[in-house]
C-alpha cells in the first residue's frame, strides 16, 4: 500500500492550486511498532518543518469506534494540517532535510491517505 506521495501526485496538487490555504487530511494505519517512529517524525515536523512553512495542526487524534468501516479497514489515527498554500506544502516535502525525516513516516505506516481538501462555500 502507498504511504508517500509520488512526483506526479505533487504535480497534480500544484496544478489544482486555487491560491489559498489547503487543509491536508491524513489517515494513518501504523505498521507493527510504527507508532514510536511516527511520533519521532511528528516531533520533527512540530519543531521545525511546520513552523518554517507557516503550517499548523488543526486536529490530531487516535481513531476510536468505527461506525461505518469494513472489518480491518479502520484507521489508527487522523490529522488535519493547514498549510498557507499548496506551494508551501510542496516546498516542505522537497526540502532535503524533510526527506531525511520522512523516512521515519514511511517506515512507521502500513497504509495512509494524504489528501488535500477544499472548503465548502459558506451556506449563509
Amino acid at each position: 500500500m502507498a504511504v508517500d506521495p509520488r512526483g506526479k501526485d505533487l504535480k497534480q496538487l500544484l496544478a489544482d492550486d486555487d491560491g489559498g490555504p489547503v487543509v491536508m487530511l491524513n489517515l494513518l494505519r501504523f505498521a507493527e511498532g510504527g507508532r514510536e517512529l511516527y511520533d519521532r517524525y511528528a516531533a520533527a515536523l512540530h519543531e521545525r518543518f511546520l513552523p518554517e512553512c507557516g503550517a499548523e495542526v488543526l486536529y490530531a487524534g487516535d481513531c476510536s469506534t468505527a461506525l461505518v468501516a469494513e472489518n480491518g479497514r479502520q484507521w489508527d489515527a487522523v490529522l488535519l494540517v493547514r498549510y498557507p498554500s499548496r506551494a508551501a506544502f510542496s516546498a516542505m516535502v522537497a526540502d532535503p532535510e524533510y526527506q531525511r525525516v520522512t523516512a521515519w513516516r514511511t517506515e512507521a505506516l502500513s497504509e495512509a491517505v494524504l489528501q488535500a481538501t477544499v472548503p465548502w462555500p459558506d451556506p449563509q
